[in-house]
């Protein structure tokens, strides 16, 4: 591996003082001395140092000056945080120390520290941490990735979120990272936001509440069928009935934010919601699995915009479970319907024509289907 891709720092960007320690041509032994600490070298230098050894391909070297570094006293390792030392040192600082929130805080706070650091930081700061983060307005609006970062990150505070879209808005920066975007501009237009305050406010603690009882499952609609009828019943399963009141009480914008960083059951709840705008929230999230896409293409009680997504989306539609729910839903457009009839098996095509929920064109092109396959002998 070459020193450019192996190490944080080419050599001749690293303070002349170190070269002999740092230089992978130099001896040996001389160098595991300085990876193990074992050198006159203090404050920055010693920990810029010690994070260039840490990625030497020597592996012997790289453990021991990851040892060395992770050791160090959290003053010196502080101090080095809150330096003018190379921006590449900052930032794998950041990602080794991304546990220590005191560390962590005066990277955040170093305008050396680069942009790649803070995006790391970002995705997993605690509420501080976020906040502090947040303060850095021309930070953000340079780099509108970190405030994308903040914003899927379960621990910031709604009313920050609120805050972050409204400055980007205002700005003319666009979050492209965060399809709901637009929605939660026109959400918030003409709201009064809150300023930033030192503890969480009562509408952040409501957020967190329905983050907290929202869960990693796809089946938070129950559905009982009728076969008789041809009719089925969708209800909130009894678990998840206080995130559905939780949800209900939602603005707008909390709704949004809910769809991009909750979990399945929340999104299958949203994914209902009567405003076009959340439902397609949900149903765009990255987290979207086609276990719930399937569920929600059985479903009759979401909109059909919500259906002609899950018929157009190539990933999910090598599933014939996805299919046949798409199929037989009378709210799906007939036109994503009538484009895989042609997939069924002819039991369900029989079927299919027999429905009296489905329209009429459906139930006529699923006969002519059965005519064929039968003809071909494949009845």
């Amino acid at each position: 591996m070459s020193e450019s891709t192996s190490l944080p720092l080419p050599l001749a960007e690293l303070p002349e003082s170190l070269h002999r320690f740092a230089d992978p041509k130099a001896p040996g032994p001389a160098r595991l001395m300085a990876a193990k600490g074992l050198v006159p070298i203090k404050g920055g230098d010693l920990v810029t140092l010690m994070v260039q050894l840490a990625a030497d391909p020597d592996a012997g070297i790289a453990s021991a000056a990851d040892a060395t570094l992770t050791g160090l006293p959290e003053n010196v390792l502080r101090a080095a945080a809150e330096a003018a030392i190379p921006g590449a040192i900052l930032e794998a600082l950041a990602r080794k120390f991304i546990d220590r929130e005191p560390l962590l805080e005066a990277l955040v706070m170093n305008h050396n520290t680069p942009d790649a650091a803070i995006i790391v930081v970002a995705r997993s700061a605690s509420d501080h941490l976020c906040e502090v983060i947040a303060t850095n307005q021309q930070r953000l609006l340079n780099q509108p990735v970190i405030v994308e970062a903040l914003y899927k990150n379960r621990n910031m505070r709604m009313s920050t979120a609120d805050r972050l879209v409204e400055l980007c808005a205002r700005n003319g920066v666009e979050l492209t990272g965060i399809p709901s975007f637009a929605e939660h501009v026109a959400a918030i237009t003409g709201q009064l936001i809150p300023e930033p305050t030192d503890e969480p406010l009562p509408g952040d603690l409501i957020f967190q509440e329905a983050l907290a009882a929202d869960a990693d499952d796809p089946d938070a609609i129950v559905r009982e069928v009728n076969p008789l009828l041809d009719e089925q019943e969708e209800k909130v399963a009894d678990k998840f009935k206080p995130l559905s009141f939780q949800i209900k009480a939602m603005t707008k914008s909390e709704k949004l934010r809910l769809a991009v960083i909750g979990d399945a059951a929340a999104r299958a709840l949203l994914v209902r919601d009567t405003n076009k705008g959340i439902a397609m929230a949900a149903m765009s999230s990255p987290k979207m699995t086609e276990k719930e896409a399937t569920n929600i293409a059985c479903s009759r009680e979401v909109g059909a915009d919500v259906l002609r997504y899950i018929g157009t989306r190539r990933k999910w539609l090598q599933s014939y479970e996805l299919k046949m729910a798409l199929i037989f839903n009378p709210k799906t457009p007939v036109g994503i319907s009538m484009a895989f009839v042609s997939h069924l098996r002819i039991n369900d095509l029989r079927t299919l024509a027999k429905s009296r929920s489905v329209a009429q064109p459906l139930k006529t092109l699923a006969r002519q289907r059965v005519e064929v396959l039968e003809k071909a002998g494949r009845g």
